[in-house]
């Protein structure tokens, strides 16, 4: 048995000595001076914000930067240690962050593909030279003070898949040539000071959320590939026309905004579900059901279209909504029974519809509703049951029915 033990053992060895071999080559390999110049140029020009340890591991007497430096990935490159990642910040709940200035040095990092800034108070605008770095696969420079034009260079990042400039103080309006990035998959300039109309996106985007910014106009192009649109809180005008090919949505918010005219009724339905359009300039009806029993929504959803100018009788097609806000609209009629026994089977959890001109909301006799329910029917054109006006919000006012005046003078006109 001793021999072929020896053998098994030498076999092992002669294996092993390549990649023992390739150890000690890697351990003497250094990171390329130009980065590390670099890196020491754009820390001097950050620092930590007081409870915050993020630089602390940077020591430029270390023989080996690319493990010991915080935020730092590196990738052997044409034989020289690069750094191909930073990420300034830990993004742990309770980090301070960092403050200071974005140095121009970073563009030293030529074969860098992720940038990533997490919360501090880091200001002043983008340098431009970052438009150098054509291998930038990922920006994302979140909740700080930067401030500026979003840069027009970054249209000649062909290779970026993700930028998220959200959260900060940028002005003017957003490139074109951005939104016809061929790679780019996710742009999110939320909650900035934005302003000017949308440009005609080209590329497939998968997300795109422009919520909290000064943008007007009308919708541009969008394409048919996204799956998250979120244009709240700005102000934006026009038909919903071109909303009703992207089939493959399943989260859109446009509240808050100006848009008018019907609502496309290819955007009601179960696999898009989020669709919050609420205060906005909307009128029509909610469109009929069809001639088959409609696929009923699901855990989660929710669908708020208040305080627009909705009319008509309310359909089925938004059956088992778990959250569906459609007060301070116009409705009228009575509520179908596919909503009453969503709520009582705890599949609606939320149904808002005070401040409409409903007539009838038929409750099962001695049947009790979840404790989990919320239902409202205030201030409609009938006497509500008790179970519909407790769990109204306080905006929902005191009253418990519309004016009979008010309601024959509504009928009447319809």
């Amino acid at each position: 048995m001793d021999e072929p033990i020896r053998s098994l053992r030498f076999l092992l060895l002669f294996l092993l000595l390549p990649s023992l071999s390739l150890q000690r080559e890697d351990q003497r390999l250094k990171l390329s001076t130009v980065d590390l110049n670099a890196l020491k140029a754009v820390k001097a020009s950050l620092t930590d914000i007081p409870g915050s340890a993020f630089f602390s591991t940077w020591d430029f007497a270390s023989t080996d930067p690319c493990s010991s430096f915080s935020g730092l990935t590196c990738s052997l490159i044409s034989s020289s240690l690069r750094v191909i990642a930073l990420s300034f910040g830990t993004g742990l709940s309770g980090s301070h962050g960092l403050a200071g200035s974005l140095s121009s040095s970073l563009s030293q990092l030529t074969e860098l593909t992720q940038l990533l800034l997490f919360p501090g108070l880091v200001t002043g605008p983008i340098p431009l030279q970052l438009c150098r770095l054509s291998n930038l696969r990922v920006i994302s420079l979140t909740v700080n003070r930067l401030n500026g034009p979003v840069p027009t260079c970054f249209s000649a990042l062909s290779n970026l898949h993700t930028l998220d400039l959200s959260y900060n103080k940028f002005t003017g309006s957003i490139p074109p040539g951005l939104t016809r990035l061929p790679r780019l998959k996710v742009l999110i300039l939320a909650s900035n000071s934005l302003s000017g109309e949308l440009p005609d996106v080209s590329t497939q985007l998968l997300h795109l959320d422009l919520k909290w910014n000064r943008l007007n106009g009308q919708l541009p192009s969008l394409p048919s590939s996204l799956r998250y649109l979120s244009l709240s809180r700005n102000t934006m005008w026009g038909p919903l026309n071109g909303l009703g090919s992207l089939s493959e949505l399943v989260y859109l918010d446009l509240s808050m905004n100006q848009f008018g005219g019907p609502i496309p009724a290819p955007l009601f339905r179960p696999t898009l579900s989020s669709l919050l359009l609420q205060r906005n300039n909307l009128s029509g009806g909610v469109p009929l059901a069809g001639p088959t029993t409609p696929p009923s929504y699901g855990e989660g959803s929710i669908v708020d279209l208040s305080h627009n100018f909705l009319t008509g009788e309310l359909s089925a097609v938004l059956r088992g909504v778990e959250s569906l806000f459609l007060n301070n609209n116009h409705l009228i009629g009575r509520v179908p029974e596919e909503y009453v026994k969503s709520v009582y089977r705890g599949g609606t959890k939320t149904l808002y519809l005070q401040h409409n001109y409903i007539n009838g909301f038929r409750l099962e006799p001695g049947a009790a509703l979840p404790d989990t329910a919320s239902l409202c029917l205030s201030y409609n054109c009938m006497v509500p049951p008790s179970a519909g006006v407790t769990a109204c919000p306080a905006s929902a006012g005191s009253q418990i029915s519309r004016p009979e005046w008010q309601c024959s003078m509504f009928y009447k006109g319809s």
